[in-house]
């Protein structure tokens, strides 16, 4: 988890490299391991610079959620802890990021690419301002995500220790159950873990 020193650190240095710069255009991209800290990061970044974002995991569960095709596709690779396909989202992502692009320049991209052949995708129809990785040691992913709680309909986010829900298991706006997903369980994580490093 990103301290509040090193937050204020980061949104103090992207101010200034704003502000010197004077970008026209923000279009922004932040990468790590899966479960390493992009959402809670890149809630911040959207909140400090306005910018428009994108999860590419959150879309996938979205559209497990709603039962789509390619749902069903990603849903048998998450389940074991697998990435998805690379035709999968490099589809699913650039086509969305495209729409958003046509209203805004101002954009985070969260968790896409996770290799070279989806950079080079990317690369080809977008030039990014500024790209962020984030290092965390797997242990300290796997003991975080093992205390994660979310609430499956809005995609909320509770932590155990750091952010508890108001009442235990219950999401705070609506009162409804919170699950551990399958693929925040420590076996899962370790073998998402694997495939991200061989990737």
């Amino acid at each position: 988890m990103l301290s509040s020193r090193a937050a204020w650190g980061l949104r103090r240095g992207l101010a200034v490299q704003a502000s010197a710069r004077k970008m026209s255009s923000m279009r922004f991209l932040i990468m790590g391991p899966p479960g390493g800290g992009k959402g809670t990061l890149s809630q911040r970044l959207v909140k400090e610079f306005g910018l428009t974002h994108f999860s590419s995991g959150d879309a996938l569960r979205g559209h497990i959620r709603d039962d789509t095709d390619l749902g069903k596709q990603a849903k048998g690779y998450m389940d074991k802890g697998d990435l998805v396909p690379d035709e999968l989202m490099v589809d699913m992502v650039l086509s969305h990021v495209g729409s958003v692009d046509q209203k805004t320049n101002k954009w985070l991209l969260d968790g896409f690419p996770r290799n070279v052949p989806q950079a080079e995708a990317l690369d080809e129809q977008f030039e990014l301002d500024l790209v962020i990785n984030l290092d965390i040691p797997h242990e300290e992913i796997v003991e975080r995500l093992r205390h994660r709680m979310v609430h499956p309909s809005s995609g909320r986010s509770y932590h155990a220790i750091w952010n508890p829900p108001k009442v235990e298991g219950k999401d705070d706006e609506t009162g409804e159950d919170l699950i551990v997903r399958d693929d925040d369980k420590p076996d899962a994580v370790r073998d998402r873990l694997t495939v991200y490093e061989q990737n």
